[in-house]
């Protein structure tokens, strides 16, 4: 498959934006012409897929990562024909512990009554290797990710309702790549492998000495996978 005819649609994880696939843009543009969700609005699995689909070509190649994974596997769901393959990165098919969803309960009432204040440090450096939890710099890109998003986006992509979708990954059709990041401590490798075991012809690849943020901490990688695959597959 030649590259000029590729067509990826990248979908961010929470409260991330464009900025997150900085780092692997100019590796993915040598593969294809990317387009890039904007997830500032979802509050809504399905009309968000329904409506990158309205904007996509008609066959495409998807790339989600965590929470944009969610998106990307109901894209696949309601549209199977169009798309050509399926990346899942650091994601996962469960519905939230019960702890994660009181939780998210809070900071959506929290969030209403005081305001937006953006990412807690500490709550972005789980997302990394711990390796880099002392990296500022790359810390401070993550939190202004969730600044440009803003307050309506975190209340909105907090609301998301999750249901578990595990049964559902057989009706996946398309050549699948599943990727898990060996130091992610907010997916595990589990959840990796059950998409991968559940997706008929499924690839799972793990890298390794990275966290939760994988275009971030390893792009490289990624994309040595990704192209890998890509060929393999004669996508």
């Amino acid at each position: 498959m030649t590259t000029s005819s590729r067509h990826f649609l990248l979908c961010p994880g929470f409260m991330t934006d464009q900025a997150l696939w900085s780092r692997m843009a100019p590796g993915l543009a040598a593969l294809g012409t990317c387009t890039f969700a904007d997830l500032s609005r979802t509050d809504d699995l399905e009309a968000t897929a329904r409506e990158l689909l309205a904007a996509a070509p008609d066959r495409f190649i998807l790339i989600g990562f965590s929470l944009g994974g969610f998106v990307a596997r109901e894209i696949a769901r309601l549209a199977p024909d169009r798309v050509r393959g399926l990346v899942l990165m650091n994601s996962s098919a469960r519905p939230p512990r019960p702890e994660i969803a009181k939780r998210n309960a809070f900071l959506i009432g929290h969030t209403k009554e005081r305001g937006f204040r953006g990412l807690s440090s500490e709550a972005v450096k789980k997302a990394f290797h711990p390796n880099l939890r002392d990296d500022e710099a790359l810390i401070q890109e993550v939190k202004d990710m969730a600044l440009r998003m803003g307050g309506e986006a975190f209340i909105k992509q907090l609301s998301i309702q999750r249901p578990d979708r595990r049964a559902d990954l057989a009706a996946i059709t398309c050549p699948t790549l599943v990727i898990w990041a060996r130091q992610d401590e907010l997916r595990s490798l589990k959840e990796s492998q059950e998409m991968a075991d559940a997706i008929p012809g499924a690839k799972l690849e793990v890298i390794e000495d990275c966290g939760h943020m994988t275009p971030m901490e390893a792009p490289d990688a990624a994309l040595r996978l990704l192209a890998d695959w890509l060929e393999d597959r004669d996508i």
